[in-house]
This record gives C-alpha cells, sequence and structure tokens, in this order.
C-alpha cells in the first residue's frame, strides 16, 4: 500500500500528549478502513449518547 505524508498541527495541553494523539491515530488509520474512520468520526461530531456509551465501555 502506498504511504502518504502530512503535516499536521494538534492540540494539546503537552507535547507528550500531542505525541500520543498522533500515535494513536496512526494506528487508528492503519486498522480501519476509510469509510470506518469517517462513521467513526461523524459518531464522535453528531451522537454523543453513542460517543459516552463508547467511553464508558473503554472504561474512560
Amino acid at each position: 500500500m502506498k504511504k502518504y505524508q502530512y503535516d499536521i498541527a494538534i492540540a494539546a495541553p503537552t507535547e507528550q500528549e500531542a505525541d500520543s494523539k498522533m500515535k494513536s491515530l496512526t494506528v487508528l488509520a492503519s486498522k480501519l478502513s476509510a469509510k470506518e474512520l469517517e462513521r467513526l468520526a461523524y459518531v464522535v461530531e453528531h451522537e454523543p449518547v453513542k460517543t459516552a456509551f463508547a467511553k464508558k465501555a473503554l472504561g474512560l
């Protein structure tokens, strides 16, 4: 699979948290399809009940 490189900015209170977010996003991008990521983003933005349920299931 071809790789593409991007320059992005991540909002976080510390550089360590920004690094952690970037690593997590990289894992999600490598394990989920574009369609799955789009649906996940939609749920996070528009379906707070599902997002809260997912966080609870993850122990967050």
